[in-house]
């Protein structure tokens, strides 16, 4: 199949451009630079210039595309809700490209819109508090998409998701305990997070995308609730 994949040359989605293409697809990534055109071409992947600005670009990789993965996200958090809502109207505007066909969209999501407290599962929706997290946007737009007739699954990934090259959570309370000299943790460090190895993830997108069903949630954790007294303990 021919696969549009936004976020291409990001942190999970090169991984899952790697796994496309080792599974016999052909991937069409989308760049907006030269740089991320040359990984991409060095990958062995097409390229398609465009931006998650630029929507009419979004719906020419959809429409000329068997399926597609989305996983484009800014993650400047100094503009959280902004970004939150740019993926609304990306969503909106792949969906748009592929309404009414048999053509599957994987969109991202994240395990922390789930109930606290409790094991979550992919049949949870997003709890009721999660209306006010504005990353529900990306979840809200899946399913407003879905109305219209859109193929439409979710992949939920956790907080870390982890590999080489990764700047996320992990490094950064690496970073904090070489700077202070001591990895701590609140109280007991009992709160348990979630998490997955990119490649580990890129694989149950590849899964999602060539089994997967219309209106599935997946969640792409492998390391289930590491204590984060554990996470502190762990050398670096």
């Amino acid at each position: 199949m021919r696969i549009f994949v936004t976020g291409a040359t990001g942190f999970i989605g090169s991984a899952i451009v790697q796994e496309l293409i080792a599974a016999q697809h052909e991937v069409l990534g989308l760049a907006r630079s030269d740089g991320a055109a040359a990984s991409l071409a060095a990958a062995g992947a097409h390229v398609h210039r465009g931006s998650l600005a630029d929507l009419d670009s979004l719906q020419r990789g959809a429409a000329g595309a068997d399926g597609v993965i989305h996983t484009a996200f800014n993650h400047d958090f100094s503009r959280f809700k902004e970004n939150c809502e740019t993926d609304r109207r990306v969503i909106a505007a792949l969906g748009s490209a592929l309404a009414g066909s048999e053509r599957l969209l994987i969109i991202t999501s994240g395990t922390g819109l789930l109930t606290l407290g409790r094991l979550g599962t992919e049949a949870d929706a997003p709890s009721a508090d999660s209306t006010a997290i504005p990353r529900i946007a990306s979840e809200e737009a899946a399913a407003a998409a879905a109305a219209r007739g859109v193929r439409v699954s979710v992949v939920r990934l956790p907080p870390s998701v982890h590999g080489e090259g990764d700047h996320g959570f992990v490094p950064l309370l690496i970073n904090f305990a070489r700077d202070k000299g001591v990895a701590a943790y609140v109280g007991d460090g009992r709160n348990r997070w979630p998490a997955v190895h990119r490649f580990d993830a890129a694989n149950l997108f590849r899964l999602a995308l060539e089994q997967g069903t219309s209106g599935a949630r997946y969640h792409g954790v492998a390391e289930e609730g590491v204590p984060y007294r554990e996470i502190g303990r762990s050398p670096a």
